[in-house]
């Protein structure tokens, strides 16, 4: 009788005619509500047209259906309400960052208001977002300029990226090859040094082979021998290298040449003793002419070759 008397809970339930009428029929399911566009105005004072979709839920029955009057309608206009009051909050480029945060800020707001209506309000979710054209015209150049910038100054560090290994193979490169030329020159000091010393060696083997022979039987006739030969082969190597040659008086005369090379060669293998140069002389002339009999043939030999 227009009095509320009862909730009817979902299966069978018996009314008394004309005492019992349902006066309200209420969806417990999630009810979704398209939230039409409007228009909101930001805090740098931009305009936007934006539209949602509201998520509810009728909680309690009782309050939905005697607390107000339609609770579809009260709470799209809540969230309208509630949309336009957060979006002055923030600015243009906050709203699309912050698409999260709004849309949770107005689903608290909205539960605040809706609990007295036994509306839960579940999620709400911003679907469009419509700025004016020459806003839109200014973000694009934003973003170009943005864009262009970051181009900028990813170019001019790969620039410097790339002086910076180009100097540091330049220093490495130096290094290397300083690095090279240093073991170069020790290698080549070091087989300097072994050429040297294996000369030595090879020079003083020679030498004490040389003296050894010259100790033995006939070695002063061996010695004059080779110096024969030095003196005719590089006689014969004159007026080659210049034209100017200066030749002593007897060039033609082997034997003198070769005994005066013998006495020097007596001279500074025996120590000088005070009155015996004469004897010295007078020792290489017998051995000269002791000699002279083989010197004649091998120098006729050497002639004729």
């Amino acid at each position: 009788m227009g009095r509320f008397h009862r909730i009817l809970e979902p299966g069978l339930n018996i009314l008394i005619p004309v005492l019992d009428r349902i006066r309200y029929v209420q969806s417990l399911k999630e009810i979704v509500i398209n939230v039409p566009e409007q228009s909101a105005v930001t805090l740098d004072n931009v305009t936007l047209q934006i539209d949602g979709v509201l998520y509810l839920r009728i909680m309690d029955p009782y309050k939905a259906s005697y607390g107000v009057e339609d609770p579809e309608y009260a709470v799209t206009q809540l969230a309208q309400t509630t949309m336009r009051s957060e979006l002055g909050k923030l600015s243009l480029d906050k709203v699309f960052r912050e698409r999260e945060s709004l849309n949770a800020n107005i689903v608290d707001a909205i539960n605040q208001a809706a609990d007295c209506w036994g509306i839960r309000c579940l999620r709400y979710e911003i679907k469009d977002i419509h700025v004016p054209p020459r806003v839109k015209e200014s973000m694009q150049m934003q973003v170009e300029a943005e864009r262009r910038k970051r181009a900028t100054v990813l170019e001019s560090e790969g620039t410097r990226e790339s002086a910076i290994n180009v100097a540091e193979g330049k220093k490495q490169a130096q290094i290397l090859a300083s690095e090279a030329e240093k073991a170069e020159q020790i290698n080549q000091a070091a087989g300097e040094a072994s050429a040297v010393l294996a000369k030595a060696k090879a020079k003083a083997e020679a030498i004490r082979i040389l003296a050894a022979a010259l100790t033995q039987h006939n070695g002063d006739a061996a010695a004059s021998l080779t110096v024969a030969e030095q003196y005719v082969s590089a006689f014969s190597k004159l007026a080659k290298d210049s034209n100017t040659i200066l030749l002593p008086s007897n060039a033609g005369d082997v034997t003198s040449m070769v005994a005066q090379a013998m006495g020097v060669y007596g001279a500074l293998t025996k120590a000088p003793v005070p009155g015996a140069q004469d004897s010295v002389s007078n020792r290489n002339s017998r051995d000269v002419q002791g000699t002279n009999g083989s010197l004649d043939e091998e120098l006729d030999r050497v002639k004729l070759s």
